[in-house]
């Protein structure tokens, strides 16, 4: 083997590795877990949460035109000593909340 030869391979393979983990990277989401830990830190910073849920399989969601595979999921605080319940959705490949609102 050549040293031209190895080089040809290794250049080859490196950009194929490179391609392939962009094109992975892209359909990556984050797990429901991880969706509810976000939107529990966000409620947090308003005061103390009292219950959370999420539902773990992704959910279909379509705002502005634009479509989200999505989490779905609810927290209860206490707010002027009443019980209040909110929902809210969480796009599952990037974890931003697109919405939260009372029940």
């Amino acid at each position: 083997m050549n040293w031209k030869t190895f080089l040809i391979g290794a250049g080859t393979g490196a950009a194929a590795g490179i391609l392939v983990s962009r094109n992975v990277s892209k359909y990556q989401t984050i797990s429901p877990e991880k969706a509810l830990n976000i939107a529990k830190t966000a409620f947090k910073k308003h005061g103390p949460i009292q219950g959370s849920w999420i539902q773990m399989e992704k959910q279909p969601y379509k705002r502005s035109f634009i479509e989200y595979d999505v989490y779905i999921g609810g927290i209860s605080k206490t707010v002027d000593g009443t019980l209040v319940q909110y929902e809210f959705i969480v796009d599952s490949r990037t974890g931003a909340i697109l919405d939260a609102y009372v029940l």
